[in-house]
């Protein structure tokens, strides 16, 4: 898997196309850099169920409490990765941050974990939701059926592929709109809840702590629930190095848009209780839908076209920003070279891409998706916790490493507290799930040497290598980039 052999001669002929670098440019602007972190955050979630959170805190008020206090977690967790993301200015995310702190073998388990389950799983799970709704007005008296919702999934698994593809500008400029649509929905929620606030609606909110008792072990159930609802917070780490002036720009985007998720999401659930009680919302499948339906009356049809496209901006930021994890491992030899090729015209990370296409596919017809979050979302957190526990390590590792943007140590050590407490309460509280996470996990270590550490493979697997990479260079038109070639 390591790197191999450089340029094809067929493409570095002096070519018009080559006369520039052959980089990913610089073009997430401070304005992007906001669209691509809230676009990602909001997905389905906030619009679908809420219910995880109530469920497993018993109360309204403590599942509006929950909400605050993920939400200010996560912008700790956030003002982290800004802090990492101004002193080690490269794409990649969680992977390059283990990678430098920890060295090869847990970078490369976190990047088996998300190219293998996680990204193909998370990219099923929310195209399916949106699939779902962008086909519920059309069938409004009768079930969906199953095979049409996979096939549109399908359809628009492939136009976000194609779209990232094709150009890194026009797919920064579709997240914008998107996102936009994000906060116009929010906002048809918002309005009609504070509207029915001060008409005196309140009843739901009367002894807002008393109900179901909800068990310790359930905190961190409802936590997980709140923390994969705001979960996106990272992702414009994942392409620092097309970010412009990363230094100011990456901190502020963060901070901007986790202010304006975390006030958008506690304010939609408190409009949500405006209108529908506990008990109503935990057996409503789609508590936007039911809360347009009793305010709104025919423009409640809206809601499952803005739910769709809030669904297709997740796919467009997650499929936009993973990508550059897998660009960034491959350079580093711990993915397949073509994976960190650029397209010699359109200058985005074609290989990188549309590798996830087919594990997606697989998934979406024929995988268990939601046993494989299960699975995985505690592995998720632990990498998490890991990046920032790694960001503490740093500081004394490396004190003399520049850091224009610092947060106190009081934030990172509470922060991967947090992140390691739940993963160990998930440990005690769902043993069986999230052992075989653990399990699907420990898989990377055993692959780390088979593939990266053992370098006497035989002479026909090499060769055998080279020839499949040459000819996908030839048929993607790809090659190294610029600074692929400096290495």
């Amino acid at each position: 898997m390591g790197q191999a052999n450089g340029r094809l001669s067929s493409l570095d002929s002096g070519q018009p196309a080559l006369e520039g670098k052959v980089v990913l440019k610089k073009k997430v602007t401070l304005l992007r850099g906001i669209s691509i972190i809230i676009g990602t955050i909001i997905g389905a979630g906030i619009f679908i169920s809420p219910k995880g959170i109530l469920k497993n805190t018993g109360s309204v008020g403590m599942s509006l409490t929950v909400w605050t206090a993920c939400g200010i977690l996560s912008l700790f967790g956030a003002l982290c990765y800004a802090e990492l993301g101004t002193c080690i200015k490269k794409s990649g995310g969680h992977y390059t941050y283990i990678l430098e702190a920890f060295g090869p073998l847990p970078a490369f388990v976190r990047v088996w974990v998300e190219l293998l389950i996680i990204r193909p799983a998370a990219t099923a799970v929310i195209s399916l939701a949106f699939g779902r709704y962008i086909l519920e007005p059309f069938f409004m008296q009768c079930e969906i059926p199953e095979l049409a919702i996979k096939l549109i999934t399908a359809v628009g698994i492939t136009l976000v592929m194609v779209l990232n593809s094709t150009s890194v500008s026009w797919s920064a400029r579709i997240q914008m709109f998107l996102t936009f649509c994000k906060l116009v929905a929010i906002l048809i929620i918002i309005v009609p809840g504070v509207i029915q606030l001060i008409k005196g609606e309140t009843q739901h909110f009367k002894n807002a702590f008393a109900g179901n008792d909800a068990s310790v072990l359930g905190l961190p159930l409802a936590f997980y629930s709140g923390m994969y609802a705001y979960s996106g917070w990272f992702y414009l780490n994942f392409v620092t190095e097309e970010v412009e002036n990363p230094e100011k720009n990456i901190p502020l985007a963060i901070c901007i848009s986790m202010i304006i998720v975390t006030v958008g999401y506690v304010l939609t659930n408190v409009a949500y209780f405006t209108t529908i009680s506990a008990g109503e919302l935990l057996l409503s499948k789609a508590v936007a839908v039911t809360f347009a339906e009793r305010l709104m009356g025919n423009f409640s049809l809206a809601v499952p076209v803005f739910v769709a496209l809030s669904c297709f901006g997740s796919m467009n930021g997650g499929i936009f920003a993973v990508s550059r994890m897998f660009f960034v491992a491959s350079r580093e030899g711990h993915l397949p070279e073509i994976l960190s090729m650029i397209h010699v015209r359109k200058h985005t990370p074609l290989p990188a891409v549309i590798v996830l296409h087919p594990l997606t596919m697989i998934m979406l017809f024929n995988g268990d998706l939601y046993s494989l979050l299960n699975f995985l979302s505690f592995a998720r957190w632990l990498f998490i916790g890991l990046v920032v526990a790694g960001l503490i390590y740093l500081r004394y590792k490396r004190p003399d490493m520049p850091r224009p943007f610092k947060v106190p140590l009081f934030i990172p050590a509470l922060f991967s507290f947090t992140c390691l407490f739940m993963v160990a309460l998930s440990l005690y509280s769902d043993p069986v799930n999230t052992g075989i996470g653990f399990a699907i996990t420990l898989t990377g270590i055993p692959a780390y040497y088979l593939f990266i550490v053992w370098d006497k493979k035989p002479k026909w697997f090499r060769k055998l290598l080279d020839r499949v990479t040459r000819t996908l260079q030839i048929l993607l038109e790809v090659i190294p980039s610029e600074e692929d070639q400096k290495l």
